[in-house]
């Protein structure tokens, strides 16, 4: 079917099976120039997997144009570019249908790149609208200020005019996530000095100060290996106080008894003694 589509405008073709490669040239029937160039989008296309009926249109129309993006270099990170070619494609593939009725062209997102086929002035904008989605710019803007356009194009009166104040300008609100960190420091009340801030001591320095400077390397293995036992120690320490906490016997419902009983019998004593403190103040 490709050889048959390339005869028709006098070129031959070959494909070598061995090395993978397919090759177009010229011969005497050619009679138009542009011909060669058009076989050589095709192979282009044939080889980012767009389907043969569609790639041989380019043959038939003179205006139609191949676009072939490249898109892996465009972001860096692998997690963040399947999302961002994700996007393009939409939910069930709706955003690239409504990119192709906008821009009247074919498109195909194919592994690292993005194939197009349509006019020049449409391949201009699909090649706008991938290049934008990668940058982290959602299509769905371009699609609709792609649908205001196609509708001011209607309008003869606006034909001369600037479109400005009919296009949406959309804001960026990315500043709002932005991390604050958490200690702020207000550096208008700090005094100004000429006079650099003090330089921090180094670890020589400090070893000086503490005296393990001057130690000899058996003083110093010992007070490193002195200090691991002690930390161990520590941390047996309490890995054994931990153990005991789960064995902690419970309070036992008989001595909580044994106090409520107690605390009664003092409170009927204490009622006992008001009654006859008053019994002996009425005999008086």
């Amino acid at each position: 079917m490709i050889t048959r589509s390339l005869e028709k405008h006098g070129v031959a073709c070959t494909l070598d099976l061995v090395s993978g490669t397919m090759s177009v040239r010229t011969t005497r029937k050619t009679y138009d120039p542009a011909a060669i160039l058009n076989a050589r989008d095709l192979i282009k296309l044939l080889s980012r997997s767009v389907p043969a009926p569609q790639a041989i249109k380019i043959l038939d129309d003179d205006l139609m144009a191949a676009d072939v993006i490249k898109i892996r270099n465009l972001v860096n990170n692998k997690d963040r570019f399947v999302k961002r070619r994700q996007r393009i494609l939409g939910p069930n593939g709706t955003t690239l249908k409504a990119l192709e009725l906008l821009t009247e062209c074919y498109i195909l997102v194919q592994g690292n790149t993005v194939s197009a086929m349509g006019p020049y002035k449409g391949l201009k904008e699909v090649r706008r609208v991938i290049e934008d989605c990668m940058a982290n710019i959602h299509p769905i803007y371009h699609i609709k200020e792609l649908m205001i356009k196609k509708e001011l194009m209607k309008d003869p009166e606006l034909v001369n005019e600037s479109w400005d104040r009919f296009l949406p300008h959309f804001k960026k609100r990315n500043l709002s996530k932005r991390r604050v960190p958490v200690n702020v420091t207000d550096k208008s009340k700090k005094n100004y000095t000429p006079f650099p801030p003090p330089q921090e001591k180094s670890k020589v320095d400090l070893q000086i100060e503490s005296g393990e400077y001057f130690l000899s390397k058996e003083a110093k293995n010992r007070a490193v290996k002195e200090k691991r036992l002690q930390d161990q120690k520590d941390e047996h320490a309490e890995k054994e106080k931990e153990r005991e906490s789960a064995f902690v016997p419970p309070k036992e419902d008989a001595e909580i008894k044994k106090k409520k009983k107690r605390k009664r019998d003092e409170d009927d004593n204490e009622v006992t003694k008001k009654k006859k403190s008053k019994d002996v103040d009425v005999k008086e």
